[in-house]
This record gives C-alpha cells, structure tokens and sequence, in this order.
C-alpha cells in the first residue's frame, strides 16, 4: 500500500553545515548501523525551531563548534536504499547552509554516536568517499566549492 491509498508517509527533514577553515572542512566521524562513517555537522530538525538554528545546534552538537551561518546553500532530496534486510528506504529533505567558525568548546560532550569531529581538505574528503554517509554529503561540499551561495532569507522561518 502506497502513501497515495492511505498509509502514512513523511520524509525526515534534516539539516547540514559545511564549515570551512583555512580551506578544511568541519567533519564529524559517527557510527552508524555498527559502521563509521563521515558527515557534515548534521541532523533532525526539532519542533519549533527554525532551519538555520537546527543548523548551529547540530554543529555545536556535533563538532563543540559554534558556527555563524553565511548562507543557505540548497535542499536536497534523497532515498536510501532498501537494505537486504528490508531495512532503510528512509527519504531525506535535506537543507544545507554554509557557515564561519566562531569559537570551540573542546570539553564539550559531543552528541551520541559521534566519534570526533575533523577538518578535512575537500581532496581528503573526495579521497575518502567510500565514507560518506550518503551522497548528500559530498553534493554540498561540490555546490559549495561551485560558488553556489543563497541569501540566509531563503529558509524562512514564518510565525
């Protein structure tokens, strides 16, 4: 049964940021089903909140980074693939801001499953694709390394 005869469906929003430091880039390394894997600072957004500030929680969250966003870089829509197991399948919205590093807090607990956060050229992060989490990963460093850069007001939050 399809959405479309009744069944329930939603796609999980999420948010990203790609943070750049003398021509690194913030990478958080994570676990995920039992493997590491490397994302942007990255992850749901939560009732009531805004994109943009789902997107300096996450990083602070993730990284002990405090961030200030720039600009909105793109929404991207993914499906995972369905697993052997049946598992995944999961549709992603996902909105990607590009923002500037303000300040680090290193005794900062980072969020469950997250190993540590790293700055990677984005050379070292091509090199190590095989990595990703998903393809929305790299597809927001490429529009970022592209110029590709949208006035913060694109993600409106309306009252």
């Amino acid at each position: 049964m399809s959405y479309r005869e009744g069944r329930f469906w939603q796609p999980d929003v999420t948010v990203a940021t790609v943070v750049v430091r003398d021509g690194k880039l913030l990478m958080v390394e994570e676990v995920v089903g039992g493997q590491r894997v490397l994302n942007q600072p990255a992850g749901h957004l939560e009732p009531d909140e805004s994109l943009v500030d789902a997107a300096v929680r996450e990083t602070r969250e993730e990284s002990a980074w405090e961030v200030k966003p720039t600009c909105f870089l793109g929404a991207y829509q993914w499906k995972a693939p369905v697993l052997p197991d049946g598992s995944g399948g999961r549709h992603y919205l996902r909105f990607a801001f590009a923002a500037e590093p303000v300040s680090h807090d290193p005794a900062r607990t980072l969020d469950t499953g997250i190993v540590r956060a790293l700055w990677l050229t984005p050379a070292e992060l091509q090199a190590r694709s095989a990595e990703h989490r998903s393809p929305l990963v790299w597809q927001a460093v490429d529009d970022f390394l592209a110029g590709r850069r949208h006035p913060l007001d694109l993600a409106r939050q309306l009252s």
